[in-house]
């Protein structure tokens, strides 16, 4: 019977392995935003392609991520949602746990418009009601796979040059990959600088679907 219940725990162990890389988990949040190849995971998360196959493979084993061939292209993918919910989850659990992580994070938002105490649903009703610009700055093929619902997509790398498209009158709430991705920050402080009412929306689409709610495509 022991050897069993050992048996069931070094299964579940997998997981805990297969994600304690700081590594591996930037490429399980990359994925959340849908489906890359390994040479684009690679340069997102600023490592050679052989360390990103190395690590892609170990999630892989563990049934974190799955792949498909599109012509001559082998494009990686999350096993199912279940797996950014974990992430979410464990990213979370991180943040409550963490003193150190909490101050880490404190760094990259900056508190204090009344815009910052709307909760999801209110930003969902705003922007539905046009109060609100929700502005995705991640790259156009994520925006593509999934993004917040009546979210306009401005990819950061075009934000300056585009400026004119956005309206003075109208709050801009600026989002990207999530807690850990710094883009929103970079978008929100260009407009603030630009004379733009403009915050920080945390969430990616990743929190989004873990909270319940809707997604586009």
């Amino acid at each position: 019977m022991r050897a069993i219940k050992n048996h069931l725990y070094e299964q579940v162990a997998r997981i805990g392995k297969a994600m304690a890389s700081p590594k591996r988990l930037e490429l399980i949040e990359l994925l959340c935003q849908g489906e890359k190849t390994v040479e684009i995971l690679a340069a997102q998360a600023e490592i050679s392609v052989k360390l990103a196959s190395a690590h892609l493979k170990e999630l892989r084993l563990a049934r974190l991520v799955e792949t498909r061939k599109d012509g001559k292209y082998v494009l990686y993918r999350l096993a199912s949602n279940s797996v950014a919910n974990l992430w979410v989850s464990l990213r979370a659990e991180a943040e409550e746990r963490l003193v150190e992580l909490q101050l880490a994070l404190a760094s990259i938002v900056a508190h204090g418009d009344d815009l910052e105490s709307l909760d999801r649903d209110s930003i969902l009703r705003k922007a539905q009601a046009g109060e609100v610009l929700v502005l995705d700055v991640r790259p156009l093929d994520e925006y593509a796979s999934a993004h917040l619902p009546h979210a306009r997509s401005l990819p950061l790398d075009e934000l300056k040059q585009r400026l004119a498209e956005l309206p003075k009158d109208t709050p801009v709430v600026a989002y990207c990959r999530g807690p850990f991705c710094l883009m929103a920050k970079d978008a929100v402080e260009l407009l603030q600088k630009k004379g733009y009412r403009a915050f920080h929306l945390t969430d990616g689409v990743a929190e989004w679907r873990a909270h319940g709610l809707p997604l586009e495509t």
